[in-house]
C-alpha cells in the first residue's frame, strides 16, 4: 500500500504526462485525488461523443418505431379476436336455429323419406315382375 509520503508531485509513481488522446493527469495539491483534464486541441473525443449521441438518437427512434408497431399490431389482434368472437356467436346462434328447425320439421322429413323408399321398392318389385313375363 502507499504511504502518505507519496503525496508530492507524483501520484503513486505517475508523473504528470500527456497521452496520445489528449488527456493529462496531475495530483491535486496535497490530496490523494487525481485531476483529469481533457485537452481541447484534440477534437477526436468530441467527434466520438457526437457520433455516440447520433447513435443513441437513432436507437431511441428505432425503439419508438418498435413501440408504435407493437401497439398497432396489438390493436389489430384485439380487433381480430373481437371479430372471431362475434363470428363464433353468429355460428352458434345459426346452429341453434338449425337444430330447432330440424327438431320441429324433422319428423315429416323422415316420413317423406320412408314413403319414397316404399314407393321405390314397389316400383322395382313390380318392374321386375313385369320383365319376367
Amino acid at each position: 500500500m502507499a504511504s502518505s509520503s507519496h503525496r508530492g508531485g507524483d501520484y503513486y509513481g505517475a508523473a504528470p504526462y500527456r497521452s496520445r488522446e489528449g488527456l493529462s493527469t496531475r495530483a491535486a495539491g496535497g490530496s490523494d485525488e487525481i485531476q483529469l483534464r481533457i485537452d481541447p486541441v484534440h477534437g477526436e473525443l468530441d467527434d466520438e461523443i457526437t457520433g455516440l449521441r447520433k447513435q443513441v438518437r437513432q436507437l431511441r427512434n428505432v425503439a419508438q418505431d418498435i413501440e408504435s408497431e407493437a401497439k398497432f399490431q396489438n390493436d389489430f389482434i384485439n380487433q381480430l379476436q373481437m371479430t372471431l368472437i362475434k363470428a363464433q356467436a353468429g355460428v352458434k346462434n345459426n346452429m341453434r336455429r338449425l337444430n330447432k328447425s330440424i327438431i320441429l320439421q324433422g319428423s315429416s322429413h323422415v316420413m317423406h323419406v320412408v314413403l319414397f323408399a316404399l314407393v321405390l321398392f314397389f316400383l322395382v318389385y313390380f318392374w321386375s315382375k313385369f320383365l319376367r313375363r
